[in-house]
């Protein structure tokens, strides 16, 4: 997970080399099992890696800023030891992995929390909230769940932890303007779900706003194939007749 979610913060960095943040974790974890009493201990594990990660070296959910795009992106997260609740788990399940720990990423609606459980102690993690263990009903608390549903409480795939990063950025580069990346996520996020008729439609109309007329009816005329019973079905066939009088103008 950890080499997928720097690859992802090449859409902000295009240039970035992940060796420096591979190393960087493997320090961290190095670090880490120094103040391990017993590695078999979870609940050790668990303490030492809250006091260690969030209380000596400071790493702490973005509350002034969440928006920034840097906190969806792993190098920073590591450099600025700031981020929000996915990408801070991501640094946390990462180290945990090259110290064979069982730490698993919990998919949250509002919230990203991690399990960790060894047969022998179980808790949940809050990375955003200084690393601190919760009960299964603060996850609901915090998922602004009205019933306590265990379905909530699923283990997610990296290619599910990856997909919510896209999206994360995705509504950052949106609220921010910037159609080019918010392009790049697309792209991407299309790869892992090319079945996603509304995806297409966001990225033929934000390629529209940048006058790349071909990409843009493309993707418009596969949401249309994909959502055939679509509600703006014939305002997407009059914008792809405003694209097609464009072109041939050009032409």
């Amino acid at each position: 997970m950890d080499r997928a979610a720097l690859d992802l913060a090449t859409i902000h960095f295009p240039d970035l080399e992940p060796e420096p943040f591979l190393d960087r974790l493997n320090d961290l974890a190095s670090s880490l099992g120094d103040r391990l009493r017993n590695f078999n201990d979870g609940r050790d594990f668990v303490e030492k890696a809250s006091s260690y990660l969030f209380g000596e070296l400071g790493f702490h959910g973005n509350e002034t800023d969440f928006f920034d795009p840097l906190n969806s992106c792993l190098n920073q997260v590591l450099e600025r030891r700031t981020g929000i609740p996915i990408t801070l788990a991501v640094m946390y399940m990462e180290i945990a992995r090259r110290l064979h720990m069982p730490v698993f990423g919990i998919g949250l609606p509002r919230h990203f929390v991690l399990e960790f459980n060894d047969g022998n102690f179980a808790t949940y993690i809050d990375p955003f909230h200084g690393g601190r263990s919760i009960t299964a009903q603060e996850c609901f608390a915090l998922a602004g769940a009205k019933v306590a549903d265990p379905i909530l409480l699923q283990r997610v795939t990296p290619k599910q932890i990856a997909m919510r990063m896209l999206q994360n950025l995705q509504g950052v580069y949106l609220r921010a303007g910037d159609h080019k990346k918010a392009i790049s996520t697309l792209d991407l996020l299309l790869i892992g779900a090319p079945e996603m008729g509304s995806w297409y439609k966001r990225r033929g109309i934000l390629s529209l706003e940048l006058k790349r007329y071909h990409a843009a009816r493309k993707d418009l005329v596969k949401y249309l194939e994909l959502e055939p019973e679509a509600t703006d079905r014939e305002a997407i066939r009059k914008q792809l007749q405003a694209i097609h009088l464009s072109l041939a103008q050009v032409s």
